[in-house]
């Protein structure tokens, strides 16, 4: 019996020395030595993990600019670490820092319960992924906000809140980092990152409404009706399936009060300080 014992532990030991030389060897074959760049390039990340680069997290966006050369590394940015990290990061590469605007993320929509009051009741889960596939929403605009705060949920800096008395989702533009989170999580695609001005304005058409003028203002006060009032002082703007869109090209230190002003549903909204 002792010998048997013996026997069994002299199999065991040698199929696991075998197994361990076998996991060492492949361990060399295969070893791939640290990225020390990517390590010092991750370090000075800010580790939000949001995705708003473009990539799963800090760790595969500070692979991707180790790995970058000079006209790669231009492309890439962190819009959460702005440009004093991607300063940083540009030295530890050796390269210059390419110059971006500041952005923030504007709501293109306007249907306060004021402007588009409830037309139909909504009672089932509180996600905008499900009402957008069973409900036109409250206020009966099938491009309009939800209200069920899909976006605020996914802001990992504290820059969406959700106003009880308009109903509406409300971005910081103090906080906002411009990573995107939102307009992702929308499922109308109501959000977008913009651009703001030389002197930090906005302006942008808040409404995503495709419905003919009567149609939309039923839905809602602020819709935009398709008159092309806006188009006709700037050829830049075009106005498709009756809705204007403001191209970031239109500037808006220039155009932004005029254009705001000519909109006879305020649908344009235009803001001189936006960070204010």
């Amino acid at each position: 019996m002792d010998n048997l014992i013996w026997l069994n532990t002299l199999v065991l030991g040698g199929v696991a020395f075998v197994a361990a030389l076998v996991l060492y060897f492949v361990s060399r074959r295969f070893y791939v030595a640290p990225d020390e760049t990517a390590e010092k390039i991750a370090a000075e990340l800010p580790q939000a993990n949001c995705g708003g680069c473009g990539y799963a997290g800090c760790s595969d966006f500070a692979s991707a600019c180790s790995k970058a050369d000079e006209n790669g590394f231009a492309n890439l940015y962190c819009p959460v670490g702005g440009a004093k990290v991607m300063s940083k990061v540009a030295k530890i590469k050796g390269f210059s820092a390419a110059k971006k605007k500041p952005s923030v993320a504007v709501l293109h929509c306007q249907g306060t319960c004021s402007q588009a009051p409830a037309k139909v009741i909504y009672d089932a889960v509180s996600s905008c992924r499900i009402a957008n596939q069973i409900s036109v929403g409250k206020s009966g605009c099938p491009q309009g906000c939800l209200h069920l705060g899909d976006c605020v949920k996914v802001c990992k800096f504290g820059a969406l809140s959700f106003d009880e008395e308009t109903q509406m989702p409300v971005v910081d533009r103090k906080k906002c980092t411009s990573c995107g989170a939102c307009v992702k999580a929308c499922p109308r695609g109501l959000f977008e990152i913009r651009e703001l001005s030389a002197k930090g304005a906005l302006l942008y058409v808040a409404c995503r409404n495709t419905q003919k003028g009567a149609a939309a203002r039923k839905n809602c006060l602020s819709a935009c009706i398709g008159c092309q009032k806006c188009s006709k002082l700037n050829s830049e703007i075009k106005v498709e399936n009756n809705l204007s869109t403001i191209p970031m090209s239109v500037d808006a230190d220039e155009w932004g009060q005029q254009l705001a002003e000519a909109c006879p549903t305020k649908a344009i909204v235009y803001k001189e300080k936006a960070h204010a």
